[in-house]
């Protein structure tokens, strides 16, 4: 225990100097390397709420990608679902959404009922998918940081692109494709089913969710029927890159 105790004051005495800090490894202070590795990983961008909030466009805005009839149904129908039950599985498991971020309460989410894991995820992944789109525009490609980011990774945009549309078709059923940055700033690529996101503690593949996309059969079954990969081809017009960019900035 003394030993133990010792470690730490060391460890605090040392990372208060610049140029000895610079030398040390976590990996040294394993209890602490692990403590480190469990805290959600949330973003100094946005915090988004507990309750839905306004489209940010009208529902025939991203026509002909999604029809307007889609969006309906989606915004006002499952969406608002999602948010209403999230509303019931809080209040019915004690969290306080004044304190604790919806962040933070997904990278816990195995503490929590199925309840609210369907429906914290849901939520927090349809409010992060209405503002990665946007009116179709002549910017159809990321830029700045963000490319930079992508070009390191995958080599490419073509390949990102490729590799993400891939993970969009290849998910069984229900659920989403991401751009993910992990714990050691590195973009991956995943997917996740039903209503679960890189940022629950259960995720296969964890990390920030930058950019996702629902492959749910009700985002897109209206219009493009079984023909999933037309519909992801489609999604590219309409991907607000200005959005998943700053995102991408604000971690």
């Amino acid at each position: 225990m003394k030993k133990n105790i010792s470690n730490r004051r060391a460890f605090l005495k040392l990372t208060g100097k610049a140029g000895v800090a610079a030398g040390l490894s976590i990996s040294s202070f394993p209890s602490l390397a692990k403590v480190i590795s469990q805290q959600p990983f949330t973003s100094s961008f946005e915090d988004i709420p507990y309750t839905q909030t306004p489209l940010p466009y009208q529902y025939n805005a991203l026509e002909p990608s999604i029809d307007a009839m889609t969006m309906e149904i989606h915004y006002t129908k499952h969406a608002a679902t999602y948010a209403k039950n999230l509303a019931e599985a809080a209040k019915a498991e004690n969290v306080d959404a004044g304190k604790v971020k919806l962040e933070n309460l997904l990278g816990n989410i195995s503490k929590y009922s199925p309840k609210m894991r369907n429906n914290a995820g849901g939520h927090y992944n349809h409010e992060l998918f209405w503002k990665s789109m946007g009116a179709p525009s002549g910017k159809n490609a990321p830029s700045g940081k963000l490319l930079a980011a992508i070009e390191k990774d995958f080599n490419s945009v073509d390949t990102f692109k490729t590799q993400f549309a891939d993970a969009a078709k290849n998910r069984f059923g229900s659920g989403w494709a991401w751009l993910v940055l992990t714990g050691d700033k590195k973009l991956v690529i995943g997917s996740s089913p039903n209503q679960d996101n890189p940022l629950m503690d259960i995720a296969e593949v964890k990390g920030f969710p930058v950019m996702g996309l629902d492959v749910w059969e009700h985002a897109y079954y209206l219009k493009y029927q079984n023909k999933r990969p037309d519909y992801i081809t489609a999604w590219w017009n309409i991907v607000n890159w200005d959005y998943v960019q700053n995102r991408f900035s604000g971690i």
